[in-house]
């Protein structure tokens, strides 16, 4: 870990969220942040999006492929037992920041969405039949809806959604009608992508649970903010991305339960997933090896390691204390301004704040924007939920200093 970072953890227990993390100090640490836009600091506001990478992280791939690029799982040359090692000590990484029981149960995928479109491939098809249920909510990203849709248009199933209110708030009491004998899955995310609506996880696994309906967590937007214990919420698979939290792009873990896990037929057919192959049989692999097929982003992976050593280093609770504190600082500020709207209000919020802003598209909005220098998420809703939005997305980050 860059000195910076380390520098920025304050040992006073009573200091404020930006005292606790210095942000001009861990602002170094990002090259990418040292730059000026149209000849004004950069500031970056579009971390839903993607975020930004810390040199430890960008040092981290070039080291690999500097130093010791080789296939994983295939030889027994130095080169090879070490890329094997870093590769699967990012396994491990991964295991104890989501708090899963074995490295066995970390699956490694390109991302949230190819985690989501596994388990729609590989559950799905085995265990949802013709006028069996998928229940998600409204407020889900489209990487955890077209999945389904494929889905139910290809088995004769069913696509239920539970409605959310206008604070952006799932619904319960609507959730728990919509469960029944026919649904084979519940699929939620944990913080909505355009909402920073927290969604209350571990209620929705109850409730599942309860008639027996396995949880797949969409967790893309949660990894970056909150603590994520997968055995404390007791979902049954969790999909997360690399690049949400300051790692590689191309890279994303699926977590799931060892004995669920198990159950799925592969997803994918090729080397690596299999544990012997012939003309008339092959055996597959044991997890989560049945599920890595062919050769994988190795250099990301290792680079996705090197993330989490940052933010544990960093401290996720003094990340959440900031961004908290910055989301207070935000809502306050755009509050005050004529004419803009916020949307999304829930109770339980994240970082993340959209708003439109009367008789302006959002269009224009950026382009003013990004002439000062700051750079955040332009678009119309390309959900389902609020159609005739043109909204404006500002995802903090704690990098963020609300000074600027």
């Amino acid at each position: 870990m860059k000195a910076g970072a380390a520098e920025a953890l304050s040992a006073g227990e009573h200091q404020g969220a930006e005292r606790a993390l210095d942000v001009e100090r861990v602002r170094e640490d990002f090259p990418i942040l040292k730059q000026k836009v149209h000849g004004k600091p950069l500031v970056y506001l579009d971390n839903a999006a993607t975020s930004q990478k810390p040199v430890t992280v960008i040092e981290a791939e070039e080291r690999f492929y500097r130093e010791y690029n080789s296939n994983i799982h295939r030889g027994v040359h130095q080169l090879s037992e070490r890329a094997t090692k870093a590769y699967e000590d990012a396994r491990v990484k991964i295991q104890h920041f989501l708090n899963a029981g074995e490295a066995r149960e970390i699956v490694f995928v390109r991302g949230t969405t190819e985690a989501i479109n596994l388990v729609a491939a590989a559950y799905g098809r085995k265990n949802v039949q013709a006028g069996d249920e998928i229940l998600i909510t409204a407020m889900e990203h489209h990487s955890n809806i077209v999945p389904w849709q494929i889905l139910c248009e290809e088995k004769g199933a069913r696509l239920r959604v539970a409605p959310v209110n206008d604070r952006g708030e799932m619904i319960f009491e609507e959730f728990e009608k919509l469960l029944n004998s026919r649904t084979r899955l519940v699929s939620v995310t944990h913080v909505s992508n355009v909402l920073g609506t927290i969604n209350p996880v571990r209620e929705i696994v109850e409730a599942a649970h309860r008639m027996n309906v396995p949880v797949l967590v969409d967790g893309a937007q949660a990894a970056p903010h909150l603590k994520v214990d997968v055995r404390e919420l007791d979902c049954d698979l969790y999909a997360m991305s690399s690049h949400k939290i300051f790692g590689p792009t191309g890279i994303g873990v699926l977590y799931g339960k060892a004995r669920l896990l198990e159950a799925m037929p592969p997803y994918q057919g090729g080397g690596d997933m299999i544990s012997s192959v012939s003309f008339e049989k092959t055996i597959y692999n044991v997890i989560p090896y049945k599920f890595e097929a062919g050769t994988p982003n190795i250099a990301a992976t290792i680079g996705l390691g090197a993330a989490i050593d940052y933010i544990n280093q960093l401290g996720l609770d003094n990340v959440a204390a900031y961004e908290h504190e910055l989301l207070e600082y935000a809502t306050e500020a755009l509050s005050g301004i004529p004419g803009v709207r916020m949307v999304g209000t829930a109770r339980q919020k994240a970082s993340v704040i959209s708003f439109v802003l009367d008789g302006i598209h959002a269009h224009d909005v950026g382009t003013v924007l990004d002439q000062e220098g700051i750079d955040s998420k332009c678009r119309p809703p390309r959900g389902p939920r609020w159609p005739s939005i043109i909204r404006r997305r500002r995802s903090t980050g704690w990098w963020r200093a609300s000074k600027r």
